[in-house]
């Protein structure tokens, strides 16, 4: 181990990256449960031990619904906190979620998807793209979707998440799948950040909850609980002013070789990564194919494809489902080309083979 100041290269899964990444970006909390293909998260932090070290809670709750309310409960004390499952288990997690983005309580899911529907099967997916992007909860609300594609943006995403949930008071899912939380690569952790301290965290979050007898400070009450009508509706009303602010200001992707293509592909996480093979096939042969990767895919990148439309013939979305992103770009090209699909599902994934076929057919 090098000193806390510098960086470590090491070899990690997706999992362990996020883990090892969370004490270092200074997280003060993580509630869990372990479910397949996510558990070395929490396994990890049993084994490093953070508490020790940086103070950081670590704490196996009693299931899923625990877990996301005792997220809850440290977000709306201003603390960083958060939890990690897989499909079936951040199912569970929904009223929690709908709970904290109507409070305005910073938290972070990390969802590794695997195949379902139900309990389906341990093999990855990415069937989950409705659940975190159109939330399973009640009401008028939106998490910040981040799609890792590597086990470095598992890393580098914690610190991106952390920035986001306090700039935004929002929930923040880091959407991956059981492909890139299982695969080992190689990893650039950070350098530890020092939690905040509590006078701090009362600088930093005044809308936090404080408890009574505080010189100086009433306290705060966290609740999504309004029974006035006109009331209610305005705090829908600013909701959706912040949601509008994001969607200006936090839109990410990867836009390669899409300058001159006459084809593209749009394809996130694992399915991006396959993707991109059959685009570079493609180019050798003179092809001017192109990608888009989504890295928010909330906010969704619809300009950048709106421009994309504009410009090729036909834009083919790849995924490890049956379809739920395709129908975001659909709707972001509005009829400029054709948009086809191609995906598996069930926990099977998309090989960069079948990809240059379907290319190959909607060429020719």
């Amino acid at each position: 181990m090098k000193g806390n100041n510098e960086q470590d290269v090491v070899l990690l899964k997706g999992n362990e990256a996020i883990a090892k990444a969370a004490y270092r970006y200074g997280y003060d909390a993580f509630f869990g449960y372990p479910i397949t293909p996510q558990s070395e998260v929490l396994e990890t932090l049993a084994i490093d031990k953070p508490w020790e070290t940086t103070g950081m809670v670590v704490l196996q709750a009693e299931s899923e619904v625990a877990s996301i309310n005792m997220v809850y409960a440290a977000g709306a004390s201003g603390k960083c906190s958060m939890t990690s499952s897989s499909s079936p288990g951040v199912a569970l997690m929904q009223e929690g979620i709908s709970f904290m983005a109507g409070c305005g309580i910073p938290g972070l899911i990390v969802s590794v998807g695997r195949g379902g529907p139900g309990l389906g099967t341990i093999q990855p997916g990415q069937a989950d793209y409705n659940q975190a992007v159109y939330g399973g909860g009640n009401g008028d609300y939106h998490c910040i979707v981040l799609a890792p594609a590597s086990v470095q943006e598992m890393a580098d995403f914690m610190g991106l998440a952390k920035e986001l949930m306090f700039k935004w008071r929002a929930v923040v899912i880091i959407l991956s799948d059981g492909a890139i939380g299982q695969m080992m690569e190689k990893v650039v952790l950070p350098p530890y950040q020092p939690r905040r301290t509590d006078e701090e965290i009362r600088q930093q979050c005044p809308w936090a909850t404080n408890g009574l007898g505080l010189p100086g400070r009433k306290s705060n009450i966290m609740t999504s609980l309004e029974m006035d009508a006109p009331a209610m509706e305005q705090l829908n009303l600013a909701m959706e002013r912040k949601y509008a602010q994001i969607q200006q200001e936090e839109v990410r992707c990867e836009c390669i070789e899409t300058d001159d293509a006459d084809y593209v592909v749009v394809a996130y996480g694992i399915s991006a990564r396959i993707a991109q093979s059959a685009v570079q096939r493609l180019r050798k042969e003179g092809v001017k194919v192109g990608m888009l990767r989504p890295i928010t895919l909330w906010p969704f990148p619809e300009q950048q494809l709106q421009q994309l439309g504009a410009q090729c013939k036909a834009i083919l979305t790849v995924e490890a489902s049956q379809g739920q992103m395709v129908r975001d770009v659909r709707m972001a090209v509005e009829g400029r080309c054709p948009v086809h699909f191609y995906g598996r599902s069930g926990g099977m994934i998309p090989s960069p083979t079948e990809v240059y076929d379907k290319l190959r057919a909607i060429i020719q």
